[in-house]
């Protein structure tokens, strides 16, 4: 699986900003599944690679590129590992951060236990069937703000809070956040994996 391009099955700016910088130092270039008018597909499983496999799967189907796919999201304790692969969408469509902030912030009402950890799979395929995926995962805990902080980032970025640096998620510069979040170590394993795929 040697590469120089693939697309992303992923409408989501945010991600393509971040994955794009990860890989740049690689080589590869990362193109938007919009740019081939790839369109969102659905998200009918109930796992986080499930549902990246699908998308990865269908990017690659219809760009004749390998794809790389990222399923993500927010799973708080409290609430049982809500909003969990729903996160993007949590209240509901059209997807909008804010009003998926607004009701984290009101499911919490009340919880003491503000413990949350962010979730990234992602999938790389050479082709649409490619039997053997490249599947890496990461994680990245905190816990959840009674009010937003910071102004980067995206998502839940504002609330979720990093004890250690007492900064959330949006206070951070980019290239910090890369190193740390939940997305740079499911890169940092799918980068491994590559290497050895290809006896680097």
């Amino acid at each position: 699986m040697m590469l120089n391009k693939l697309v992303l099955a992923s409408s989501n700016t945010g991600k393509l900003r971040e994955l794009a910088a990860l890989l740049a130092p690689l080589g590869i270039e990362v193109m938007p599944q919009a740019k081939f008018g790839i369109g969102e597909i659905d998200e009918p499983h109930c796992t986080f690679v499930e549902n990246a496999l699908a998308k990865a799967r269908h990017a690659a189907r219809a760009a004749g590129l390998p794809a790389l796919a990222d399923d993500s999201g927010l799973c708080v304790a409290a609430l049982d590992g809500a909003p969990g692969v729903y996160s993007a969408r949590y209240a509901g469509e059209p997807r909008d951060d804010e009003r998926n902030n607004d009701k984290l912030l009101a499911a919490l009402s009340g919880h003491s236990d503000r413990a949350a950890h962010y979730v990234c799979v992602l999938v790389l395929v050479d082709s649409a069937d490619a039997p053997q995926p490249l599947i890496a995962e990461g994680e990245w805990h905190g816990q959840i703000l009674t009010e937003r902080r910071g102004s980067g980032g995206f998502g839940y970025d504002p609330l979720f809070l990093l004890p250690d640096l007492a900064q959330t998620a949006a206070e951070l510069a980019p290239e910090l956040k890369n190193t740390l979040s939940h997305r740079g170590a499911a890169m940092r394993h799918l980068l491994d994996r590559l290497r050895a795929v290809q006896g680097v």
